[in-house]
């Protein structure tokens, strides 16, 4: 090899950089789409019809059904009774259910919190409120703020 090539080589070895890449989080595979946090009809006296009125989202972003049995979600108080459980549940790949505050059947789309008792009932805060979806170990896998009364949900 001459000693051009050889120069060559070594100038172009040189120039090269590596660039590293930005780390980028990997989306959850279960995420929270959508708070609807102020009912129609609210405030008012708590009846089933505006408690069920009031609902958070979650969505399989994956291609894989996932198993949600003792997941929680819950709001940003400490309260025990402002934690939601899921019980036997398996959200399909690419499916949403949505998690209803007040009383009704569950099926594979809709669960229902099964609150009642009047204005204390409600779940959601009506102007700034966050959401927290964790999995059976409590790793938080997403959660969901918002803080404006000028809207009645928030798209995650």
């Amino acid at each position: 090899m001459s000693v051009r090539s050889l120069l060559t080589a070594a100038l172009l070895s040189a120039s090269v950089v590596a660039v590293a890449q930005p780390a980028y989080a990997a989306a959850p595979a279960v995420k929270i789409t959508k708070i609807h946090y102020d009912s129609p009809g609210s405030p008012d006296n708590g009846g089933n019809r505006s408690l069920n009125g009031e609902y958070v989202q979650i969505r399989n972003m994956t291609k894989k059904a996932v198993n949600l049995a003792g997941w929680t979600i819950r709001d940003a108080t400490r309260r025990p009774d402002h934690v939601y459980t899921f019980g036997k549940f398996v959200l399909k790949p690419g499916k949403t259910v949505t998690l209803r505050t007040g009383k009704g059947t569950n099926t594979s789309t809709t669960r229902y919190w099964g609150r009642s008792g009047g204005t204390l009932a409600y779940i959601w805060n009506q102007v700034s409120d966050t959401a927290y979806l964790r999995n059976p170990a409590g790793k938080l896998i997403d959660s969901c703020s918002y803080n404006s009364s000028r809207q009645d949900y928030k798209i995650c």
